[in-house]
């Protein structure tokens, strides 16, 4: 078993993007039912000690997934993400908001686009994260809010998933 899996994450301002590029040591359908999937998003989709909780999704082109961020005192940060493309096992898209509890945009933070795209080789499986936002202002908005921070200890939750998969 791998343990130095790959982990990129860069920002590009030109751009207004942060690209992540992830290896994790599952098979591709493992890694894409993780990331589509309600109840397995929910075990790794928020940087613990947070949690993930769903209160609706529907993974097709133009449904959604509603949920909440719950943090250990119990306090929940809404967001949704706003499937506009997929492609089974190989590309999913979504558009992603801060919202309140009934899906309702909370125009204080920015909109991201998001381009996940998935491959296999070597008995590993690549996800690579595209995530563009509007303006620069808003890229920088999310990268002090802690997005890297968050993101990567919410990858390593996944890669805890799996490794109890293997046992």
């Amino acid at each position: 078993m791998k343990s130095n899996l790959l982990m990129n994450f860069t920002v590009d301002k030109e751009n207004n993007t942060v690209n992540v590029k992830r290896e994790f040591n599952a098979s591709l359908p493992q890694v894409w039912s993780a990331w589509t999937e309600a109840q397995i998003l929910d075990q790794w989709w928020a940087p613990a000690p947070w949690k993930s909780r769903t209160k609706s999704m529907e993974f097709k082109e133009g449904g959604r997934r509603l949920y909440a961020m719950v943090g250990p005192e119990g306090e929940e940060h809404w967001a949704l993400a706003d499937y506009t493309s997929i492609d089974p096992k190989t590309n999913v898209k979504w558009l992603d908001a801060f919202c309140d509890s009934e899906g309702n945009l909370n125009t204080e933070f920015p909109r991201s686009d998001w381009d996940v795209t998935f491959s296999e080789k070597d008995g590993s499986t690549f996800v690579n994260v595209v995530i563009k936002h509007e303006k620069l202002s808003d890229l920088e908005m999310i990268i002090q809010m802690g997005f890297k921070e968050g993101f990567t200890i919410a990858m390593e939750g996944l890669d805890t998933i799996f490794a109890g998969e293997k046992k």
